[in-house]
């Protein structure tokens, strides 16, 4: 897969699976180079949550339409279930059909129209198996969710059949959704008491400059709403191995930001979610140096910094939203001489140029909304 420039930072580290596989030359650790097709293969492993499924091809010219299935067994009579039946069509309307095959009927189809392959070019795409369901990305996008009506526990054979050319087949078990050591983060939490609210909700809001945080002092707000103010109290530290992934959430970093430093954030979005904040904080004025706000009901990814009790300019651009409700997540935040990066599930997001310039007096992580808190890291 080609790396686009801007991408070429994510290489200079690996925080996990996403960035390995879909931001670097690495492959994943099992792999079947140029199988024939129809192929059909065994997977040497249980796909427990965290497990990853890597194909890499090419779209023929003439293609109708191929498959990729996640199969309980391999027998043709009778045909063996399908977890998980994964479908680009290419004639008439561009789709990809999801379905489950049990004791030889279909269900009902789960039909998605955001149709990333296209004939003569090549793809990569990455199943991901979560606790409750499946989720793919074609060529670093974020696709589709397919929640398991069969067990993934059953599945031990991949089948690709159709009009398609596979490069590479990889698999990767090893990366642990559920069992985070607090040790390893990097990271001493702070508790929040008694915090009070007046005016806005505690989660992200569609308002411009409204502050959809908490942060451990008490402030008030300034806003383009009059009405929206936010009063907050104080903190007290706790030990390292006390840190909780309860939202809201507030750690401070062991070490201050600066060039080279690296925050990683890793969470589930909500099925309902409406949108989450990642804040970057100077302990000591209060200051938020960087404010990431996906919304996930308007689908903008809103960047900004409030500064001397007053929030700047909201940025907006972005080439391609990466947030979806029900997903899971891998937030990489680079801290450069000049600017902050970004990169969601090993994928190139933003720049984001400081204008908070000490970086050395940002010290505290800050997160809110409509995520499942997974992991969070600093180094």
């Amino acid at each position: 897969m080609q790396l686009q420039p801007s991408s070429v930072w994510l290489m200079h580290f690996s925080s996990g699976l996403w960035t390995s596989v879909l931001s670097s030359p690495c492959l994943p650790q099992r792999l079947a180079m140029t199988p024939m097709i129809p192929y059909v293969g065994t997977i040497s492993e249980q796909l427990d949550p965290g497990s990853l499924i890597v194909i890499r091809g090419h779209v023929p010219s003439d293609a109708d339409r191929f498959q990729v299935d996640l199969q309980c067994g391999s027998s043709i009579k009778p045909r063996a279930d399908v977890a998980f039946h994964f479908n680009p069509r290419f004639k008439r309307t561009n789709c990809i059909v999801c379905n489950t095959l049990i004791s030889e009927k279909w269900g009902w189809e789960e039909i998605t129209y955001d149709m990333p392959f296209k004939k003569e070019k090549s793809f990569e795409i990455v199943i991901m198996v979560l606790k409750d369901k499946f989720q793919v990305a074609v060529n670093g996008k974020h696709i589709l969710l397919y929640a398991h009506r069969i067990s993934p526990e059953k599945i031990d054979t991949l089948g690709i059949y159709g009009q398609v050319n596979v490069h590479s087949v990889g698999f990767s078990f090893s990366l642990d959704l559920q069992n985070t050591q607090a040790s390893t983060l990097g990271l001493t939490q702070i508790s929040r008491e008694n915090v009070q609210k007046s005016g806005i909700s505690q989660l992200p809001s569609n308002r411009e400059g409204d502050i959809s945080k908490i942060v451990p002092k008490t402030v008030y707000t300034k806003s383009r709403d009059p009405t929206a103010n936010h009063t907050l109290t104080s903190t007290k530290i706790l030990p390292t191995n006390s840190l909780s992934k309860t939202l809201p959430f507030e750690a401070r970093l062991n070490s201050p930001m600066g060039p080279g430093r690296t925050v990683v954030v890793k969470g589930e979005v909500h099925a309902d979610a409406k949108g989450f904040n990642v804040d970057l904080v100077s302990g000591k004025s209060r200051d938020i140096a960087l404010h990431l706000n996906p919304r996930l009901n308007i689908k903008a990814f809103v960047r900004n910094s409030f500064l001397q009790e007053a929030w700047g300019e909201e940025e907006r651009n972005i080439t391609c939203f990466p947030f979806s409700p029900g997903m899971y997540f891998e937030m990489i935040i680079y801290c450069d001489v000049r600017e902050f990066k970004v990169a969601v599930n090993g994928v190139h997001s933003l720049e984001y140029k400081h204008r908070f310039k000490e970086l050395g007096r940002i010290d505290t992580l800050a997160i809110d909304g409509d995520i499942r808190l997974l992991e969070v890291r600093s180094w």
